[in-house]
C-alpha cells in the first residue's frame, strides 16, 4: 500500500485532560500506538492543555471560541484544524465540530445517556443529548468500542451501520500481574481479602446487587471477613449503598475510596480477590480488561458489551441474579484453584487487546475518510 504524502491527523487535545478517566486512557493509549506504527502519519493535538499533551507531540494553541464545550467544538476545534492544516479531525469523545471543511472521525464510547435518559436526571441533559446527536450525524465516520455500541448508536441516531466501525480498546502495559514492578502500597485502610469495583458510582452500575450479595456471602461461616472496595467518583448512589451495608449490620463491609492514583489503582487490581462488575450498560468496560491484564478474576454482568470483552475468561451473570452473585463471590473467595484458573484465562484473554491493534484499525478509518487509500 503506497501513500503519496504523510496523512496529517488532528486530535482534539482536550481529550488528554478530560475529566473522564476512560477518555484520558483512550487518547493516551491510542496516540503513542499510532506513532509507533511507523506509518506515514503525523498526529497533532488541536488545543488542550500544553501540560497534558504528551512530550514530542505537535500542538496547535486554541484559537478564540465561545467559552463552552459547544463553543469549542463548533468554533474553536475547526479553526484549530484549519490552522494546523490537517486532513482529518479525530474527536475522541462524543462531541465534534458541527460544521467543518475537514472531515471528522468521532469516537462514541456508548450512548447510555440516549438509550436510558432516566439514568441522567440532570437539568441540562436534554441539551447535552441534542449536542451529542448532532455531533454524531455531522461526523464523516463514527468509531466505537464494541459491536453492542455500534448497534446502539445506529438505533439511537439512525446512522447507517456502514458509517460505524468497531475498534476495540487496548490495555496499557502498566497493568501487569503481581510479581512485576512494584505498584506501591494499597490505599490506607484497605486489607485483604477484598472485592473491587472500578468506575464511577452510578445508577447504571447496579452496585446494590453486589452489596446485597456481599452481605449474604459474609454470613457464611467458611469465609473470612472481606470488604467491597469502590474506586471511583460517587455520582449520587454512595449514600444508598452505605445505607444498605448499615441495614445489613455490616457498615464496615463497604469502602468508598473516590478517585485513586494510577499506582493505587494498580495495587488494588493486584490485591483484589476479584473484580466485580455488575453494570447494566457499558460501551466496553475497560476495568474488566485492566483486571484481566493484572491476573485478577472477574465476576461481571452478562449485559451490553461486557461479554464481548470478558469472553469465557470469567464468570458472567444476569445483573439481577442476587443468589448467583453471592454464590460466585463465595466461590472465588474460598477456591484457590478456581481463582488461579480464572486468572490464567484472563491473562490470555487480555493479551488479545492491544493498543497496536486499536491504532491500526483507527488509522485505516482515517485513510478511508481522507480518501488516501491507494
Amino acid at each position: 500500500m503506497n501513500y503519496t504524502r504523510k496523512l496529517r491527523v488532528g486530535i482534539d487535545g482536550r481529550g488528554f485532560s478530560s475529566p473522564a478517566a476512560g477518555v484520558r486512557r483512550y487518547v493516551s493509549g491510542l496516540v503513542p500506538a499510532l506513532l509507533d506504527l511507523g506509518e506515514p502519519v503525523d498526529i497533532v493535538a488541536l488545543g488542550g492543555s500544553s501540560g497534558a499533551v504528551p512530550p514530542g507531540l505537535g500542538r496547535v494553541d486554541e484559537p478564540w471560541h465561545p467559552p463552552s464545550n459547544l463553543g469549542w467544538s463548533a468554533v474553536g476545534l475547526p479553526r484549530a484544524a484549519a490552522r494546523a492544516g490537517v486532513d482529518v479531525i479525530h474527536a475522541p469523545a462524543y462531541t465534534a465540530p458541527l460544521w467543518s471543511r475537514v472531515p471528522t472521525v468521532l469516537t462514541i464510547h456508548d450512548v447510555s445517556y440516549e438509550r436510558h435518559p432516566e439514568w441522567y436526571p440532570y437539568r441540562r441533559d436534554l441539551l447535552r443529548r441534542a449536542f451529542y446527536r448532532r455531533s454524531a450525524r455531522a461526523a464523516a465516520h463514527v468509531l466505537t468500542d464494541s459491536e453492542f455500541s455500534a448497534g446502539e448508536i445506529a438505533a439511537a441516531y439512525l446512522i447507517p451501520r456502514e458509517r460505524i466501525t468497531v475498534v476495540p480498546l487496548g490495555v496499557s502495559t502498566n497493568f501487569t500481574p503481581r510479581g512485576h514492578e512494584a505498584a506501591g502500597p494499597l490505599p490506607a485502610g484497605i486489607t485483604s481479602p477484598f472485592l473491587l469495583h472500578v468506575g464511577d458510582l452510578h445508577e447504571r452500575r447496579n452496585l446494590s446487587i453486589v452489596v446485597n450479595a456481599l452481605l449474604e456471602a459474609r454470613r457464611l461461616p467458611s469465609l473470612p471477613p472481606f470488604t467491597l472496595v469502590l474506586a471511583g467518583v460517587d455520582r449520587g448512589v454512595g449514600v444508598g449503598l452505605r445505607a444498605l451495608a448499615t441495614h445489613g449490620k455490616a457498615p464496615d463491609a463497604l469502602v468508598c475510596l473516590g478517585t485513586v492514583t494510577d499506582n493505587q489503582l494498580l495495587a488494588l487490581y493486584r490485591g483484589a480477590s476479584a473484580l466485580v462488575y455488575p453494570s447494566r450498560y457499558e460501551g466496553f468496560g475497560l476495568p474488566v480488561l485492566e483486571a484481566m491484564a493484572c491476573g485478577t478474576p472477574v465476576i461481571a454482568s452478562r449485559a451490553a458489551s461486557i461479554p464481548e470483552v470478558l469472553g469465557d475468561a470469567g464468570v458472567l451473570l444476569d445483573p439481577d441474579d442476587g443468589p448467583g452473585w453471592a454464590e460466585a463471590i463465595a466461590r472465588v473467595l474460598r477456591d484457590d484453584d478456581a481463582r488461579a484458573r480464572m486468572s490464567a484465562r484472563g491473562l490470555a484473554r487480555a493479551s488479545e487487546f492491544t493498543w497496536a491493534r486499536t491504532a491500526r484499525l483507527t488509522l485505516d478509518v482515517y485513510r478511508r475518510v481522507a480518501g488516501r487509500r491507494t
